[in-house]
């Protein structure tokens, strides 16, 4: 195998930088882990070392890149020390499991006509093995690069976590619900980590390939994730990276040269289901919102598809809708929440019947009653339609697609969903529901901006955000609805079977992308 130099992290954390392309501007959140400052000069330091500011700043721009490129990144498999419990970081003594090497068996089915240029994998053994199954007998040699080994974790490197607890008290219950200011050793490892993924990309992007895998561990993946749509530290935790589960990310050239379009194509696609019973960054989850695209429809074989959802569905949406029902029958549905157009109530009766008759297809003991109702607000094809730019020919299933529209329209669009999320929270905040799925049934671009109040963005965020026509995206309550919403995967679309987006597309001709 090859290997990079090392290349050594960042010593001064407290002005760890991060980097948001699309815009400049100052803009302040209720979130203050979410609050974003533009920075004149990217030297600027905080005046406390020991506190992370409460603005996350945006570092200069990614470097400039010739053609598109996509990057797929996969978490390792189950280790023997997941399965142990054992806090494992950057150390390497465990290894696989036999579920671990079959989750990345599972990897490579799922991957195995796609036509990357080359693996680059973190050398820790169990990423190292990962990445070994997946690339199977590709002829390029797998590029391994220190810095893609896992966040350092120091002192608490091979502790059980009640150990870990017991040991360190207050820094443990710190790493726990405050990890971007969480310090041990006389390190900040979280803020090393964004500045190790950082510098990640610059060796990627460096790469003369346009289609790369690379395959390393949960954090470090959760950092290269936001690290690359201009999120910071204080996002740690809220985009789950699942063992072996897939995160795509597309880079466009820039039109002016300078640094290039970046959009999460999707997030943690996984071997298993994504709404399978489990934890939210460790914690579990009773509230729960699933968002849910309208199937393709009759619509979308015409000039204007971006306005696509009053048709009804084609037979390739019926289908879609179907399959989406199907995964989410060993969910107990509480509500349906639709978009009024007809696609979006198609598919809504889809789930709806199919939650009904969970007895008769053997997922539960007694019916089911699921609540229908159509919102409004939910509705946003008359707020693109508002858009005096020639939108014919606009698909809403491209990525990046919704840069073309005004900012007008775009504030329009934010502010009305907006309200439907603040609805939608208000929903789960019953407490005579101590478990609440609520599906949510709209336009991919009301799917974005809910994704983006989700997680305290603004509008300028939805640009870097991407879902395809059937895809199902699910948000986690772990701290119920009045915390932070966790994103447990965005654009899921395997269920969908043969009819599935694939994770890689041709790259041969940078308008295919």
């Amino acid at each position: 195998m090859l290997s990079f130099p090392v290349t050594p992290s960042l010593l001064n954390h407290s002005h760890l930088l991060h980097h948001r392309p699309y815009f400049s501007f100052t803009v302040r959140s209720s979130s203050s882990s979410s609050a974003v400052q533009e920075v004149e000069e990217s030297s600027k330091s905080t005046a406390d070392a020991g506190e992370l500011s409460s603005e996350l700043y945006v570092s200069p721009p990614f470097p400039q890149i010739r053609a598109a490129k996509r990057v797929v990144l996969v978490r390792h498999g189950q280790s023997t020390w997941n399965a142990e419990g054992r806090i494992q970081g950057s150390s390497d003594f465990s290894v696989l499991t036999k579920k671990g090497e079959a989750q990345a068996e599972t990897s490579r089915q799922m991957l195995f006509d796609e036509s990357f240029d080359v693996c680059f994998s973190s050398p820790l053994i169990r990423s190292k093995r990962t990445a070994e199954i997946i690339w199977g007998n590709r002829k390029e040699e797998i590029l391994t690069d220190y810095d893609l080994r896992e966040i350092d974790l120091y002192s608490f490197q091979g502790l059980l976590k009640h150990e870990g607890k017991t040991k360190f008290g207050p820094a443990y219950r710190q790493w726990q619900v405050n990890p971007a200011n969480f310090s041990i050793d006389g390190h900040y490892p979280v803020r090393e980590l964004w500045a190790r993924a950082r510098n990640c990309w610059t060796k990627i992007l460096a790469h003369e390939s346009k289609s790369v895998l690379v395959v390393a561990h949960n954090a470090v993946n959760q950092a290269l994730v936001a690290t690359a749509i201009g999120l910071g530290t204080g996002f740690f935790r809220i985009l789950l990276q699942s063992n072996c589960g897939v995160s795509v990310l597309d880079f466009t050239p820039s039109a002016d040269g300078g640094s290039p379009h970046i959009c999460l194509n999707r997030l943690n696609q996984t071997p298993n289901s994504p709404v399978a019973a489990g934890s939210s960054g460790g914690r579990k989850a009773s509230k729960r919102i699933i968002l849910v695209c309208y199937g393709t429809t009759q619509g979308d074989s015409e000039a204007s598809v971006a306005y696509s959802a009053e048709q009804p569905m084609n037979m390739l949406g019926i289908i879609q809708a179907q399959k989406t029902a199907e995964l989410l029958l060993d969910l107990n549905v509480s509500s349906v929440v639709s978009s009024p157009k007809n696609a979006c109530v198609q598919t809504a009766e889809a789930i709806s019947r199919v939650q009904e008759a969970a007895d008769c297809l053997g997922a539960d003991c007694v019916p089911r009653y699921v609540e229908l109702k159509k919102m409004n607000d939910l509705d946003v094809e008359d707020i693109l339609q508002q858009s005096k730019k020639d939108t014919v020919g606009v698909a809403p299933f491209q990525p990046g697609w919704l840069k073309g529209f005004e900012d007008e329209v775009l504030s329009t669009l934010w502010n009305q969903s907006g309200k439907v999320w603040q609805s939608l929270l208000t929903e789960q905040a019953d407490e005579a529901e101590p478990e609440k799925v609520v599906v949510v049934v709209g336009h991919p671009a009301a799917h974005i901006a809910l994704m983006g109040h989700c997680l305290n963005l603004t509008k300028e965020w939805m640009g870097s955000f991407h879902l395809d026509a059937g895809s199902v995206s699910v948000i986690d309550f772990p701290d119920g609805p009045a915390g932070r919403g966790v994103i447990r995967c965005i654009n899921y679309t395997a269920h969908l079977g043969r009819w599935s987006i694939p994770i890689t597309r041709s790259t041969v001709d940078d308008e295919e992308f």
